[in-house]
Protein backbone atom coordinates (compact mmCIF):
# COMPACT_ATOMS: atom_id res chain seq x y z
CA UNK A 1 0.00 0.00 0.00
CA UNK A 2 1.45 3.68 -0.51
CA UNK A 3 2.54 5.28 2.19
CA UNK A 4 0.35 8.12 2.71
CA UNK A 5 -1.36 9.14 6.60
CA UNK A 6 -4.28 11.36 6.47
CA UNK A 7 -5.38 12.64 9.76
CA UNK A 8 -7.53 15.81 11.48
CA UNK A 9 -4.11 17.20 11.91
CA UNK A 10 -2.82 16.80 8.38
CA UNK A 11 -1.36 14.54 5.71
CA UNK A 12 1.80 13.04 5.78
CA UNK A 13 3.26 10.56 2.69
CA UNK A 14 6.31 9.42 1.14
CA UNK A 15 7.24 10.89 -1.55
CA UNK A 16 6.29 9.03 -5.06
CA UNK A 17 4.59 6.27 -2.63
CA UNK A 18 1.56 7.97 -2.08
CA UNK A 19 2.49 11.78 -1.37
CA UNK A 20 2.20 12.77 -5.20
CA UNK A 21 1.23 16.36 -6.59
CA UNK A 22 -2.14 15.31 -7.46
CA UNK A 23 -3.21 14.60 -3.87
CA UNK A 24 -1.62 17.52 -2.49
CA UNK A 25 -3.15 19.86 -4.44
CA UNK A 26 -6.48 18.64 -3.75
CA UNK A 27 -5.49 18.89 0.10
CA UNK A 28 -4.70 22.42 -0.45
CA UNK A 29 -7.57 23.36 -2.38
CA UNK A 30 -9.87 21.71 0.35
CA UNK A 31 -7.48 24.07 3.13
CA UNK A 32 -8.52 27.27 0.26
CA UNK A 33 -12.15 26.15 0.34
CA UNK A 34 -12.79 26.00 4.78
CA UNK A 35 -10.82 28.88 4.75
CA UNK A 36 -13.33 30.98 1.84
CA UNK A 37 -10.43 32.16 -0.19
CA UNK A 38 -8.61 34.20 2.77
CA UNK A 39 -5.34 34.44 3.55
CA UNK A 40 -3.14 31.34 4.10
CA UNK A 41 0.32 31.84 5.42
CA UNK A 42 2.45 29.30 3.53
CA UNK A 43 5.89 27.79 4.86
CA UNK A 44 8.13 24.54 4.42
CA UNK A 45 11.15 23.08 6.45
CA UNK A 46 14.50 22.52 4.25
CA UNK A 47 13.30 19.03 2.78
CA UNK A 48 14.66 18.77 -0.53
CA UNK A 49 10.96 17.38 -1.75
CA UNK A 50 9.37 20.71 -0.19
CA UNK A 51 10.00 22.91 -3.63
CA UNK A 52 8.23 20.38 -5.57
CA UNK A 53 5.29 20.20 -2.77
CA UNK A 54 4.87 24.14 -2.43
CA UNK A 55 4.05 24.30 -6.01
CA UNK A 56 1.32 21.83 -6.00
CA UNK A 57 0.40 23.48 -2.82
CA UNK A 58 -0.28 27.06 -4.46
CA UNK A 59 -2.11 25.48 -7.89
CA UNK A 60 -4.54 24.23 -4.68
CA UNK A 61 -4.69 27.32 -2.64
CA UNK A 62 -4.86 29.42 -5.62
CA UNK A 63 -7.34 27.64 -7.27
CA UNK A 64 -9.57 28.69 -4.28
CA UNK A 65 -9.03 32.20 -4.58
CA UNK A 66 -6.41 32.72 -1.46
CA UNK A 67 -4.51 35.24 -0.86
CA UNK A 68 -0.79 32.85 -0.28
CA UNK A 69 1.75 34.88 2.36
CA UNK A 70 4.73 32.66 1.11
CA UNK A 71 7.41 32.85 4.01
CA UNK A 72 9.91 30.35 2.39
CA UNK A 73 11.47 28.12 4.72
CA UNK A 74 10.25 28.39 8.12
CA UNK A 75 10.03 26.60 11.06
CA UNK A 76 6.78 25.18 12.14
CA UNK A 77 6.09 27.44 14.98
CA UNK A 78 6.89 30.44 12.90
CA UNK A 79 3.89 29.28 10.48
CA UNK A 80 1.87 29.71 13.55
CA UNK A 81 3.32 33.10 15.32
CA UNK A 82 2.86 34.34 11.65
CA UNK A 83 -1.02 33.13 11.10
CA UNK A 84 -1.82 35.04 14.33
CA UNK A 85 1.00 37.89 13.35
CA UNK A 86 -0.46 38.77 10.09
CA UNK A 87 -4.49 38.13 11.00
CA UNK A 88 -4.43 35.11 8.31
CA UNK A 89 -7.28 32.40 8.13
CA UNK A 90 -4.93 29.98 8.31
CA UNK A 91 -1.59 28.70 7.36
CA UNK A 92 0.36 25.53 6.26
CA UNK A 93 3.54 24.14 6.97
CA UNK A 94 4.97 21.99 4.15
CA UNK A 95 6.97 18.93 6.81
CA UNK A 96 7.17 15.30 7.81
CA UNK A 97 8.53 16.79 10.80
CA UNK A 98 10.90 13.65 12.34
CA UNK A 99 9.86 11.25 9.55
CA UNK A 100 12.79 10.10 7.44
CA UNK A 101 14.48 11.70 4.59
CA UNK A 102 11.76 10.55 1.84
CA UNK A 103 8.72 11.45 3.45
CA UNK A 104 7.19 15.35 3.32
CA UNK A 105 3.97 16.65 4.82
CA UNK A 106 1.05 18.93 5.01
CA UNK A 107 0.20 20.60 8.30
CA UNK A 108 -2.63 23.33 8.49
CA UNK A 109 -3.05 25.77 10.84
CA UNK A 110 -6.13 27.59 12.10
CA UNK A 111 -6.69 31.35 12.52
CA UNK A 112 -5.65 31.04 16.29
CA UNK A 113 -2.20 30.05 15.09
CA UNK A 114 -2.25 26.01 16.15
CA UNK A 115 -3.26 23.40 14.44
CA UNK A 116 -6.64 21.92 13.45
CA UNK A 117 -9.29 20.81 16.55
CA UNK A 118 -11.17 17.96 15.35
CA UNK A 119 -14.52 19.63 14.29
CA UNK A 120 -12.34 21.39 11.72
CA UNK A 121 -10.27 18.84 10.89
CA UNK A 122 -12.80 16.39 10.12
CA UNK A 123 -14.24 19.42 8.06
CA UNK A 124 -11.23 19.53 6.27
CA UNK A 125 -11.69 15.39 5.78
CA UNK A 126 -14.97 15.99 4.38
CA UNK A 127 -14.05 18.47 1.61
CA UNK A 128 -10.56 16.75 0.73
CA UNK A 129 -13.51 13.36 0.19
CA UNK A 130 -15.97 16.03 -1.61
CA UNK A 131 -15.61 18.59 -3.75
CA UNK A 132 -13.07 21.50 -2.86
CA UNK A 133 -14.86 25.10 -4.02
CA UNK A 134 -12.60 26.01 -7.21
CA UNK A 135 -13.06 29.33 -8.58
CA UNK A 136 -13.41 31.05 -12.06
CA UNK A 137 -10.15 32.54 -13.81
CA UNK A 138 -11.99 36.11 -12.76
CA UNK A 139 -11.52 34.89 -8.92
CA UNK A 140 -8.41 33.31 -8.60
CA UNK A 141 -5.75 33.88 -5.54
CA UNK A 142 -2.47 35.55 -5.24
CA UNK A 143 0.83 34.91 -3.90
CA UNK A 144 2.88 37.06 -2.29
CA UNK A 145 6.52 36.86 -0.42
CA UNK A 146 6.68 38.09 2.69
CA UNK A 147 10.68 39.34 3.55
CA UNK A 148 11.19 38.86 7.23
CA UNK A 149 9.13 35.35 8.76
CA UNK A 150 11.62 34.98 11.90
CA UNK A 151 11.45 38.62 13.23
CA UNK A 152 7.96 38.62 15.31
CA UNK A 153 8.41 35.23 16.61
CA UNK A 154 11.62 36.60 17.61
CA UNK A 155 10.20 39.23 19.65
CA UNK A 156 7.50 37.18 21.37
CA UNK A 157 10.39 35.08 22.61
CA UNK A 158 12.47 37.56 23.62
CA UNK A 159 9.32 38.77 26.00
CA UNK A 160 9.79 35.92 27.76
CA UNK A 161 12.77 36.21 29.44
CA UNK A 162 15.44 38.91 30.75
CA UNK A 163 17.64 39.10 27.44
CA UNK A 164 20.28 41.79 29.22
CA UNK A 165 21.03 39.11 32.03
CA UNK A 166 21.17 36.25 29.28
CA UNK A 167 23.55 38.82 27.26
CA UNK A 168 26.04 39.05 30.16
CA UNK A 169 26.54 35.26 31.30
CA UNK A 170 27.67 34.79 27.17
CA UNK A 171 26.82 31.38 27.13
CA UNK A 172 28.26 29.15 24.45
CA UNK A 173 25.97 26.66 23.00
CA UNK A 174 26.02 24.01 20.46
CA UNK A 175 23.15 23.67 18.37
CA UNK A 176 22.33 20.87 15.70
CA UNK A 177 19.89 22.25 13.48
CA UNK A 178 20.62 19.12 11.48
CA UNK A 179 19.88 20.78 7.98
CA UNK A 180 16.18 21.91 9.07
CA UNK A 181 14.77 25.01 9.05
CA UNK A 182 15.83 25.85 12.80
CA UNK A 183 18.73 27.15 11.23
CA UNK A 184 16.94 30.02 9.91
CA UNK A 185 16.12 31.21 13.38
CA UNK A 186 17.80 29.02 16.05
CA UNK A 187 21.67 30.62 15.29
CA UNK A 188 20.45 33.94 14.94
CA UNK A 189 18.34 34.29 18.30
CA UNK A 190 21.04 32.45 20.45
CA UNK A 191 23.80 35.25 18.61
CA UNK A 192 21.17 37.68 19.65
CA UNK A 193 20.80 36.33 23.27
CA UNK A 194 25.26 36.81 23.63
CA UNK A 195 25.69 33.46 22.82
CA UNK A 196 28.82 31.81 21.57
CA UNK A 197 27.25 29.92 18.95
CA UNK A 198 28.45 26.56 17.35
CA UNK A 199 26.70 24.97 14.34
CA UNK A 200 26.21 21.94 13.47
CA UNK A 201 23.53 21.51 10.14
CA UNK A 202 23.72 24.89 9.73
CA UNK A 203 21.84 25.18 6.04
CA UNK A 204 18.24 24.20 5.43
CA UNK A 205 18.87 21.82 2.64
CA UNK A 206 16.75 18.61 4.23
CA UNK A 207 20.32 16.65 3.77
CA UNK A 208 20.02 15.34 7.22
CA UNK A 209 23.36 14.78 8.66
CA UNK A 210 22.00 11.86 10.97
CA UNK A 211 18.54 10.79 11.44
CA UNK A 212 15.80 13.23 11.66
CA UNK A 213 14.37 12.55 14.93
CA UNK A 214 16.69 13.82 17.54
CA UNK A 215 17.23 10.39 20.37
CA UNK A 216 20.19 9.53 22.06
CA UNK A 217 21.07 7.63 19.17
CA UNK A 218 20.75 10.14 16.36
CA UNK A 219 23.28 12.66 18.76
CA UNK A 220 26.51 11.21 19.43
CA UNK A 221 28.33 13.95 17.31
CA UNK A 222 26.11 16.80 19.38
CA UNK A 223 27.00 14.98 22.74
CA UNK A 224 31.04 14.95 21.49
CA UNK A 225 30.94 18.57 20.60
CA UNK A 226 29.58 19.95 23.54
CA UNK A 227 32.47 18.57 25.72
CA UNK A 228 35.15 19.40 22.75
CA UNK A 229 33.80 23.21 22.82
CA UNK A 230 33.17 23.60 26.87
CA UNK A 231 29.79 24.30 25.92
CA UNK A 232 27.45 25.21 28.48
CA UNK A 233 24.46 23.23 26.71
CA UNK A 234 23.10 21.67 23.68
CA UNK A 235 20.57 21.93 21.48
CA UNK A 236 19.20 19.19 19.10
CA UNK A 237 16.16 20.46 16.52
CA UNK A 238 14.05 18.42 15.08
CA UNK A 239 13.22 18.53 11.00
CA UNK A 240 10.72 21.48 11.56
CA UNK A 241 11.92 22.99 14.95
CA UNK A 242 8.94 22.10 17.28
CA UNK A 243 10.30 19.56 19.47
CA UNK A 244 13.73 20.21 21.43
CA UNK A 245 16.63 17.89 22.79
CA UNK A 246 19.06 18.46 24.89
CA UNK A 247 22.57 18.02 26.04
CA UNK A 248 23.66 19.09 29.19
CA UNK A 249 27.53 20.85 30.05
CA UNK A 250 28.96 17.06 30.73
CA UNK A 251 27.84 15.80 27.67
CA UNK A 252 24.90 13.54 28.80
CA UNK A 253 21.76 13.55 26.48
CA UNK A 254 19.40 14.17 28.64
CA UNK A 255 16.47 13.37 26.31
CA UNK A 256 13.16 15.16 24.99
CA UNK A 257 11.27 14.34 28.14
CA UNK A 258 13.30 17.07 30.10
CA UNK A 259 12.84 19.68 27.80
CA UNK A 260 9.42 20.00 29.07
CA UNK A 261 10.55 19.18 32.81
CA UNK A 262 12.76 22.52 32.79
CA UNK A 263 10.45 24.36 31.19
CA UNK A 264 7.65 23.63 33.40
CA UNK A 265 10.10 24.05 36.73
CA UNK A 266 11.22 27.56 35.02
CA UNK A 267 7.77 29.14 34.22
CA UNK A 268 6.22 27.75 37.86
CA UNK A 269 9.56 29.05 39.83
CA UNK A 270 7.88 32.20 38.61
CA UNK A 271 4.12 32.34 38.45
CA UNK A 272 1.72 29.93 39.46
CA UNK A 273 -0.81 28.45 37.00
CA UNK A 274 -2.49 25.37 35.23
CA UNK A 275 -0.23 22.63 33.54
CA UNK A 276 -1.57 20.84 30.37
CA UNK A 277 0.47 17.28 28.90
CA UNK A 278 -0.52 14.76 27.20
CA UNK A 279 -1.15 10.73 28.35
CA UNK A 280 2.47 9.85 27.24
CA UNK A 281 4.39 12.29 29.03
CA UNK A 282 6.98 11.99 32.39
CA UNK A 283 5.53 11.94 35.81
CA UNK A 284 8.24 14.76 35.74
CA UNK A 285 6.08 16.60 35.24
CA UNK A 286 3.19 15.98 37.05
CA UNK A 287 5.84 15.75 40.42
CA UNK A 288 7.06 19.62 39.12
CA UNK A 289 3.45 20.94 39.31
CA UNK A 290 2.72 19.41 42.49
CA UNK A 291 5.84 20.84 44.46
CA UNK A 292 4.65 24.34 43.00
CA UNK A 293 0.91 23.80 44.37
CA UNK A 294 -0.19 24.04 40.55
CA UNK A 295 -3.30 22.14 38.87
CA UNK A 296 -2.00 19.35 36.54
CA UNK A 297 -3.66 17.69 33.70
CA UNK A 298 -3.32 14.92 31.11
CA UNK A 299 -4.27 15.04 27.66
CA UNK A 300 -4.78 12.56 24.97
CA UNK A 301 -1.85 12.72 22.34
CA UNK A 302 -1.46 14.69 19.79
CA UNK A 303 -0.89 19.10 19.80
CA UNK A 304 -4.38 19.39 19.03
CA UNK A 305 -5.75 17.67 22.12
CA UNK A 306 -2.85 19.04 24.56
CA UNK A 307 -4.19 22.49 23.30
CA UNK A 308 -7.85 22.08 23.47
CA UNK A 309 -7.17 20.98 27.23
CA UNK A 310 -4.35 23.62 27.38
CA UNK A 311 -7.83 26.43 26.19
CA UNK A 312 -10.13 24.93 28.68
CA UNK A 313 -8.29 25.04 31.83
CA UNK A 314 -6.49 28.16 30.98
CA UNK A 315 -2.58 26.67 31.35
CA UNK A 316 -0.05 28.84 32.20
CA UNK A 317 2.10 25.96 30.18
CA UNK A 318 1.81 23.01 28.47
CA UNK A 319 3.18 20.05 26.02
CA UNK A 320 4.53 17.04 25.12
CA UNK A 321 7.42 14.65 26.13
CA UNK A 322 9.08 14.63 23.02
CA UNK A 323 10.13 17.58 23.39
CA UNK A 324 7.43 20.26 22.50
CA UNK A 325 6.90 22.66 24.95
CA UNK A 326 3.51 25.16 24.27
CA UNK A 327 3.91 28.93 25.38
CA UNK A 328 0.57 30.28 24.82
CA UNK A 329 2.16 34.02 25.41
CA UNK A 330 3.91 33.23 21.79
CA UNK A 331 1.53 31.07 20.48
CA UNK A 332 -0.47 27.33 21.41
CA UNK A 333 2.23 25.26 18.72
CA UNK A 334 4.98 23.24 19.98
CA UNK A 335 8.26 25.05 20.16
CA UNK A 336 11.67 24.38 20.22
CA UNK A 337 12.84 28.57 20.26
CA UNK A 338 11.28 28.87 23.69
CA UNK A 339 12.57 25.92 25.18
CA UNK A 340 16.10 26.90 24.51
CA UNK A 341 15.16 30.78 26.10
CA UNK A 342 13.69 29.08 28.77
CA UNK A 343 17.06 27.05 29.80
CA UNK A 344 18.97 29.91 29.36
CA UNK A 345 17.56 32.34 31.21
CA UNK A 346 16.50 29.42 34.03
CA UNK A 347 20.56 29.08 34.14
CA UNK A 348 20.96 32.75 34.74
CA UNK A 349 18.30 32.88 37.46
CA UNK A 350 19.27 30.19 39.13
CA UNK A 351 23.16 31.04 39.07
CA UNK A 352 23.92 27.20 38.15
CA UNK A 353 24.98 24.80 35.19
CA UNK A 354 22.70 22.32 33.76
CA UNK A 355 23.99 19.68 34.99
CA UNK A 356 23.64 20.75 38.51
CA UNK A 357 20.00 22.18 37.62
CA UNK A 358 18.89 19.07 36.45
CA UNK A 359 19.97 16.76 39.90
CA UNK A 360 17.31 18.84 41.18
CA UNK A 361 14.21 17.53 39.29
CA UNK A 362 12.63 14.30 40.08
CA UNK A 363 14.29 11.01 39.17
CA UNK A 364 12.59 8.78 36.24
CA UNK A 365 13.79 6.74 33.44
CA UNK A 366 11.21 6.60 30.12
CA UNK A 367 11.55 3.80 27.82
CA UNK A 368 9.71 3.91 24.33
CA UNK A 369 9.63 1.28 21.64
CA UNK A 370 8.01 0.52 18.94
CA UNK A 371 6.39 -2.10 16.31
CA UNK A 372 4.77 -2.21 12.82
CA UNK A 373 1.12 -2.50 13.16
CA UNK A 374 -1.95 -1.62 10.87
CA UNK A 375 -4.00 0.91 13.03
CA UNK A 376 -6.66 -1.39 13.29
CA UNK A 377 -5.35 -4.18 15.52
CA UNK A 378 -4.43 -1.85 18.24
CA UNK A 379 -7.19 -2.68 20.66
CA UNK A 380 -5.70 -6.28 20.13
CA UNK A 381 -2.56 -5.38 21.86
CA UNK A 382 -4.78 -3.03 24.02
CA UNK A 383 -6.58 -6.13 25.03
CA UNK A 384 -3.53 -8.35 26.07
CA UNK A 385 -2.31 -5.56 27.86
CA UNK A 386 -5.41 -4.73 29.84
CA UNK A 387 -5.28 -9.06 30.54
CA UNK A 388 -2.28 -9.44 31.38
CA UNK A 389 -1.42 -6.09 33.63
CA UNK A 390 -5.08 -6.44 35.62
CA UNK A 391 -3.54 -5.14 38.93
CA UNK A 392 -3.15 -1.57 37.14
CA UNK A 393 -5.54 1.15 37.22
CA UNK A 394 -6.46 1.12 33.05
CA UNK A 395 -7.00 4.62 31.49
CA UNK A 396 -9.00 4.05 27.89
CA UNK A 397 -9.55 6.05 25.22
CA UNK A 398 -6.37 6.84 23.82
CA UNK A 399 -5.17 3.25 23.21
CA UNK A 400 -4.43 1.78 27.00
CA UNK A 401 -1.95 3.25 29.53
CA UNK A 402 -1.75 1.42 32.55
CA UNK A 403 -0.72 3.17 36.07
CA UNK A 404 0.82 1.13 38.87
CA UNK A 405 2.02 3.39 42.03
CA UNK A 406 5.65 3.70 40.62
CA UNK A 407 5.56 3.05 37.00
CA UNK A 408 3.28 3.12 33.87
CA UNK A 409 3.06 2.19 30.96
CA UNK A 410 1.36 2.80 27.21
CA UNK A 411 0.02 1.04 24.51
CA UNK A 412 -1.13 3.17 21.56
CA UNK A 413 -1.43 3.74 17.40
CA UNK A 414 0.49 6.78 16.40
CA UNK A 415 -1.17 9.25 15.16
CA UNK A 416 1.81 10.15 12.12
CA UNK A 417 3.16 6.57 11.20
CA UNK A 418 1.56 2.83 11.19
CA UNK A 419 3.25 1.71 14.22
CA UNK A 420 2.11 1.22 17.61
CA UNK A 421 3.90 3.17 20.50
CA UNK A 422 5.00 1.78 23.27
CA UNK A 423 6.01 3.89 26.09
CA UNK A 424 7.05 2.71 29.73
CA UNK A 425 8.62 4.79 32.96
CA UNK A 426 9.95 3.74 35.86
CA UNK A 427 12.15 5.43 38.91
CA UNK A 428 14.75 2.51 38.15
CA UNK A 429 16.62 1.97 34.59
CA UNK A 430 16.17 -1.38 34.98
CA UNK A 431 12.31 -1.92 35.99
CA UNK A 432 11.43 0.49 32.37
CA UNK A 433 13.43 -1.54 30.37
CA UNK A 434 11.94 -4.80 31.64
CA UNK A 435 8.52 -2.94 31.54
CA UNK A 436 8.40 -1.87 27.84
CA UNK A 437 10.17 -5.26 26.57
CA UNK A 438 7.20 -6.96 28.58
CA UNK A 439 4.77 -4.65 26.83
CA UNK A 440 6.23 -4.86 23.15
CA UNK A 441 6.56 -8.96 23.58
CA UNK A 442 2.62 -8.55 24.73
CA UNK A 443 1.62 -6.33 21.86
CA UNK A 444 3.40 -8.59 19.19
CA UNK A 445 2.01 -11.69 20.29
CA UNK A 446 -1.44 -10.32 20.09
CA UNK A 447 -1.31 -8.65 16.41
CA UNK A 448 1.01 -11.15 14.62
Amino acid sequence: MPERILSISGLRGVIGDGLDPEYVTRFAASLGTIVNGGTVVLSRDGRSTGEMLRHAVLAGLLSTGCRVLDLGIASTPTCGVMVTALKAAGGLQLTASHNPIEWNGLKPFSPEGSVFDKSTGERLLSVINGSPDYRPWSRLGSVEFFADPTGEHQRRVFELIDVPAVKSRKFKVVLDCNHGSGSLLGPQLLRELGCEVIVMGGVADGQFAHPAEPLKENLSTLMSAVVAHGADVGFAQDPDADRLAIVDNKGRYIGEELTLGLAVDHVLSRKKGPVVVNGSTSRVTADIAEKYGCPFYRSHVGEANVVAKMREVGALIGGEGNGGVIEPQVGFVRDSFVSMAYVLDALVARGTTLNAWIETLPKYTIVKDKLHCPRERVEQACAALRHAYSSATATEGDGLRLDWPDRWVQVRASNTEPIIRVIAEAPDEAKAIALCAEAVALAKKAVV
